[in-house]
């Protein structure tokens, strides 16, 4: 299996078309129609329904299409990587994040780099911990921001300074509004939008033995649309603090937990991984700056 038939088969599946994708990657049609058939017949799976004038991927196609861009994304990062092994220390780090004010800490440590290491590049990728622990054990990320345990078998890890508060996302006319701190028992019985990364041990231990008696009408992984939900009344969010517009401008507001909950952040990378120069640089420096 080569990099250039896996190029191939990406653009196929990207254009549904074969003869577009031979068009745009400068290859005769009949040359990359060879190649794919050859493919299919080395996985011993059908990858396409194929058509007079298009194809689609077969659940099969749509598996090794997942799996094709992670290689390719994999060999395009190391390529770069050793491209830049010289005496200046530039390229890529790629960088995986929950949604968390605390990224800010991150942002400051890219910012006292950036007039001397200019040629180092940021790439981050937002997502849920499900995704970003995939991303960060295929060796897609160098780093990762995660709330959740860390399992410190596998991962090394640093602490981000500040933790998140949990609290209550509403629309400012609702009763909840006008108090200050919101006890569980001011949730019972509302339409509640709750994050599915928030499933966590302290989160639950929180709700207590009550959690599943609470009336779950929605749930998200980030919380953009679960802003506009709020603000279109289909319920209250259950969320970090400064994620969404709560400006005297904005129609919605935080109220935070009581009792207090907070959520502690830590940056983590692969144990025994070898980090490019510029990854290695940019570990030093935040935890110069923060351990």
């Amino acid at each position: 299996m080569e990099i250039r038939v896996l190029k191939y088969f990406v653009e196929a599946a990207r254009e549904k078309n074969i003869s577009r994708a031979a068009t745009k990657l400068h290859v005769s049609q009949p040359a990359m129609s060879k190649q794919l058939k050859a493919l299919e017949e080395e996985l011993g799976k059908k990858l396409f329904k194929r058509s007079n004038h298009h194809i689609e991927l077969t659940v099969e196609g749509q598996l090794f299409k997942r799996r094709a861009e992670e290689i390719l994304e994999m060999v395009h990062k190391t390529k770069v990587e050793f491209e830049i092994m010289d005496n200046e220390i530039a390229g890529d780090i790629y960088i995986g994040c929950a949604e968390s004010d605390s990224i800010k800490y991150l942002a400051k440590v890219a910012k006292s780099l950036q007039e001397k290491y200019s040629k180092i590049h940021y790439h981050i990728y937002s997502g849920n911990g499900e995704d970003l622990y995939y991303r960060l054990e295929s060796g897609l990320l160098d780093f990762s921001v995660t709330a959740q345990k860390v399992d410190i078998t596998k991962y090394d890890h640093s602490a981000i300074p500040s933790p998140d508060t949990w609290g209550i996302i509403m629309r400012k006319d609702s009763p909840l509004a006008e108090k200050e701190k919101i006890t569980i028992e001011d949730l019972h019985g509302l339409p509640l939008i709750c994050s599915r990364e928030a499933m966590n041990e302290e989160y639950l231990q929180w709700f207590g033995s009550e959690f599943d008696k609470f009336n779950i009408t929605v749930t998200y992984n980030l919380l953009y649309n679960a802003a506009i939900m709020v603000r279109e009344g289909l319920g209250y969010a259950i969320s970090f603090d400064k994620l969404a517009d709560t400006s005297s401008n904005s129609e919605i507001c935080f109220r935070p937990l009581y009792p207090e909950l907070k959520s502690e952040l830590q940056l983590i990378w692969k144990k025994y991984q070898l980090l490019s120069p510029a990854a290695d640089l940019f570990l030093k420096q935040f935890r110069q700056m923060y351990d």
